[in-house]
């Protein structure tokens, strides 16, 4: 028990930190008073305050954070301005978050998300420097009866050039180009005999186990990989290529989550690979088993997810509150308080219905349903 929930833990602090910490220096650099940073919700377990006055604590609850301003009843409702004036001086005026001007309000509450992404570039690309990547072709060394690759065309000894218009650097992104597509077909640019050809591969859906034990819904075509020439191309990079492949894994992860939000939406995804907290400590506890290099690599993974869904525009999460200041803007003036708490109670809605979703997917998991 202790080997799951101990790194779990130490994953929901790291990247909630990281979150709220966003949000707090940018708050600071604009001179909004921060009265709480806190890890994690419910009672406090310990604290300590700083010169500032603001309160740092870590609470009983970890499944998340929060960063409180001064004079915060409502931070994000700019409804009520005339009130706020009345009741601050001109001094306590100049810390409140909902007095400064929009572009300020808008950084700070996207800073949080943004730390999250710019967490995950840190871990890639220290990984890209100090460890390496891989970047060993992919050639097809067994074709499978019958199977969805041979009914296609594909052959032994093909090298996979790309899918789905993805270059596939190495062998390692075959399988998770594969599990990502969210289409029916998927597009296969093979090399056979110095030629370039494209093949359009339906995939078959099988429940097996993953790496961990874990029971999934895998698309396989139905091949087995080699390395080219059998040369494992395995190589640490310089700081402008780890940037750049940095980057593009976290761009790539946010694309492959949005069109996979996108297919369930259309009702056309795979709804049983949602999972909750129970879902992600289980997996953080199994992964840590193998070691640091892969619980870092998973918590990047999940930085960049909470960096991607706080960026949904639902009230509650910072891209509802987003969303509001792009109404703003467009108005000249701010939604009504009425229409803000019309707005939040859909979000609440939308937000325990996910929450309790992935919570039966996480105990079904467990055999528990």
């Amino acid at each position: 028990m202790l080997s799951t929930i101990i790194p779990f833990i130490v994953l929901i602090l790291v990247v909630v930190f990281i979150h709220e910490y966003g949000h707090y220096y940018f708050a600071k650099k604009y001179g909004v008073g921060v009265t709480d940073f806190s890890i994690g919700f419910g009672n406090e377990i310990f604290g300590w305050n700083d010169k500032s006055g603001t309160r740092w604590k870590i609470c009983w609850i970890p499944l998340g954070g929060y960063v409180k301003f001064f004079g915060d009843r409502n931070v994000f409702s700019q409804a009520d301005q005339k009130k706020i004036i009345d009741k601050y001086s001109k001094d306590d005026q100049k810390k409140l978050f909902v007095l400064k001007p929009l572009y300020q309000r808008a950084i700070i509450v996207a800073a949080g998300p943004f730390a999250n992404f710019l967490l995950a570039i840190l871990i890639f690309f220290s990984v890209y420097i100090f460890v390496g990547k891989d970047f060993t072709p992919a050639v097809i060394k067994e074709v499978q009866k019958d199977s969805p690759a041979m009914v296609a065309g594909l052959k032994n000894e093909d090298v996979i050039v790309s899918i789905d218009g993805k270059k596939v650097n190495s062998i390692m992104e075959v399988s998770k180009f594969i599990s990502l597509s969210t289409d029916e077909y998927i597009d296969f640019t093979v090399l056979r005999s110095s030629q370039e050809i494209i093949y359009k591969i339906k995939p078959k859906t099988v429940l097996t186990e993953d790496n961990l034990g874990n029971k999934i819904n895998k698309k396989i075509i139905g091949i087995k990989l080699g390395a080219y020439n059998d040369q494992i191309n395995h190589k640490k990079l310089g700081p402008a290529e780890s940037l750049y492949y940095s980057i593009a894994e976290v761009y790539f992860v946010s694309i492959s989550s949005l069109k996979y939000i996108g297919s369930l939406i259309m009702g056309s995804g795979d709804t049983s690979q949602l999972g909750g907290p129970i879902r992600i400590a289980k997996i953080t506890g199994q992964v840590a088993e193998f070691g640091f290099l892969p619980f870092i690599n998973v918590l990047a993974y999940i930085s960049i997810s909470l960096g991607l869904i706080n960026l949904f525009p639902i009230p509650l999460l910072d891209g509802g509150h987003l969303m509001f200041y792009g109404f703003e803007k467009i108005l000249g003036h701010p939604l009504s308080q009425k229409v803000q708490e019309g707005f939040f109670r859909i979000g609440m809605f939308l937000l325990l219905s996910l929450m309790f979703f992935t919570t039966f997917n996480d105990l079904k998991d467990l055999g528990l349903f």
